[in-house]
């Protein structure tokens, strides 16, 4: 294999190649790469040997075929290849950055050019919607999230923009006010399929948070110990509820403490709070409830109350409208996870609609709907058509 070709090491015939890593940099079970250009083939037929020994020429497109990827130095990676058309190949090997960078060095080593993922969706699709679906689906954390971003890259965001232009353009202001309104109620929903909510557990020392943040993720990821003070920075940990990607934070707790460092750990657990979507305030069952519990409450912007440690002897009665939990027993949790995502995710969904899902996107539309709200007609049409403006790198990313 690939004796027949003696130029693939001569640097002054560089081949007209592009590799690109199409899956997520993250760590995954599987990193796909691609090869676009006249020599694609020509360098995977020097580097890969299909277990059947069968030659690269002899496969059918979108044959996935199994064999092993020769490395720089000699050794080899398994990897499957799939001639995907006439001048783009896929190889898939093992997930993590280690594998698919080893096969790309034995690329860009003989003059293949390597491009960002970015840069390859541009090179694949004209409109910029689609694009950006693409490159979203790439870091999709959930098969939930994956399944609405699909839904935008196949059309449903281009061609709702598309029906509230044409609506305009027939001067139909109050449908128009109603589609876009339905697309702006979508807006802070379709930013979390990049972005998860970020949910910050919050209350008086020694409640709980640590471990009850740790038996939501099923491990250890806060320190917990008896003593109050023990958190005093933010740790946050991805969990995913119902398909959705949440950040759930720990927190130190909130008092008033002589100590530097506590103090400290408090002031940032107060600016969270107001950057976060959602608060959940722990409280101690073993502790009577005073003034205190009663004022953090209050000055929480509607919180999730919870009341921990359900396991031990209560100090007073659970008030109406906590979620009762036990961190040790696992008491409690399922509906607290269902109180979670009741609260975050509280848009209708059906599968195929509109979700805008970026911030460009999500503020052209916000824009929008000011301007139809506004009697601006024309400048609604602006800024929407915007949206729907074509790559103009479609033609420079494509090989020549």
């Amino acid at each position: 294999m690939g004796q027949g070709n003696n130029s693939i090491n001569d640097r002054s015939e560089m081949p007209r190649c592009f590799v690109t890593r199409i899956t997520s940099p993250q760590r995954g079970a599987v990193s796909v790469l691609s090869m676009a250009g006249p020599d694609a083939a020509r360098l995977v037929r020097h580097h890969f040997q299909s277990a059947t020994g069968k030659p690269l020429d002899q496969l059918r497109l979108n044959r996935i075929v199994f064999g092993r990827w020769r490395l720089l130095g000699g050794s080899c990676e398994e990897v499957v290849v799939c001639w995907r058309s006439e001048d783009e190949i896929e190889v898939s090997c093992h997930g993590g950055a280690a594998a698919s960078q080893a096969i790309m060095a034995t690329l860009t080593a003989v003059g293949a050019v390597e491009r960002s993922a970015t840069e390859w969706a541009q090179g694949r699709f004209a409109a910029t919607i689609e694009v950006d679906a693409l490159l979203a689906l790439t870091d999709a954390r959930t098969e939930r999230v994956a399944a609405i971003l699909l839904d935008q890259h196949r059309g449903a965001l281009r061609e709702a923009v598309q029906t509230v232009i044409e609506i305009l353009q027939r001067g139909e202001t109050c449908a128009a006010k109603v589609k876009l309104r339905q697309l702006c109620n979508r807006a802070q929903f379709g930013k979390h399929l990049i972005d998860p909510w970020r949910v910050v557990f919050a209350g008086p020392p020694n409640a709980g948070k640590s471990s009850l943040i740790n038996r939501l993720l099923g491990y250890q990821r806060a320190i917990v110990f008896d003593k109050p003070g023990t958190t005093r920075d933010l740790l946050s940990a991805l969990a995913v509820f119902d398909g959705w990607p949440v950040e759930l934070i720990d927190s130190a707790g909130l008092r008033t403490s002589s100590n530097a460092i506590e103090r400290e750990g408090v002031q940032r657990t107060e600016a969270m709070l107001d950057r976060a979507d959602l608060t959940v305030l722990v409280f101690d069952a073993t502790t009577a409830w005073d003034a205190d519990c009663r004022e953090l409450t209050r000055g929480t912007c509607d919180p999730i109350c919870v009341l921990n440690k359900q396991d031990l002897p209560p100090g007073f009665i659970c008030p109406h409208g906590f979620v009762a939990t036990s961190a040790k027993t696992g008491h409690g949790l399922d509906p607290l996870m269902h109180r979670i995502v009741k609260r975050l995710i509280d848009v209708p969904y059906e599968p195929g609609d509109a979700v805008p899902f970026t911030t460009q996107q999500i503020d052209a539309i916000a824009r929008a709907n000011n301007a139809v709200l506004r009697d601006r007609r024309d400048d609604a049409l602006a800024i929407l058509t915007s949206l729907l403006t074509h790559n103009d790198k479609r033609c420079a990313a494509r090989l020549a």
